[in-house]
């Protein structure tokens, strides 16, 4: 995983641990719930991690921005459909989202390098 996704991934399971470690019921019950909303119901949780990040994105929430393009892309977003969302964002966030969709743009490429290197690992390819 690139440098980026790495330091985030660590931190968030770091500061996650600390935080359920306190054992506070409103924090684990609010952890629980939060995973719950993803699971595919009506809308499928790849539409659900979509509307995720456009949530991010207009909230400016950087973290929440990556952690949503992480799950967007292991549901199978294409690159076609990042950028609609993105789009969608932006008219509904206006122009203050633009640093957060670059930012969003730099972890979509290192997301498709770790792909493509993951797959060219996979079929033997240098």
């Amino acid at each position: 995983m690139g440098e980026r996704l790495d330091a985030f991934h660590r931190f968030r399971t770091e500061m996650n641990e600390k935080i359920l470690a306190h054992d506070n019921l409103v924090v684990r019950r609010f952890f629980n719930l939060d995973g719950q909303a993803y699971k595919p119901g009506a809308l499928s949780s790849k539409v659900k991690e979509m509307l995720g990040l456009v949530a991010s994105l207009v909230l400016r929430c950087d973290d929440c921005v990556t952690y949503h393009m992480i799950q967007c892309h292991k549901e199978g977003v294409t690159r076609d459909e990042f950028f609609e969302i993105f789009g969608v964002a932006l008219i509904v966030g206006g122009s203050i989202t633009i640093p957060h969709v670059r930012r969003a743009v730099a972890v979509l490429e290192e997301l498709e390098a770790e792909a493509a290197t993951d797959e060219n690992a996979g079929t033997g390819a240098r």
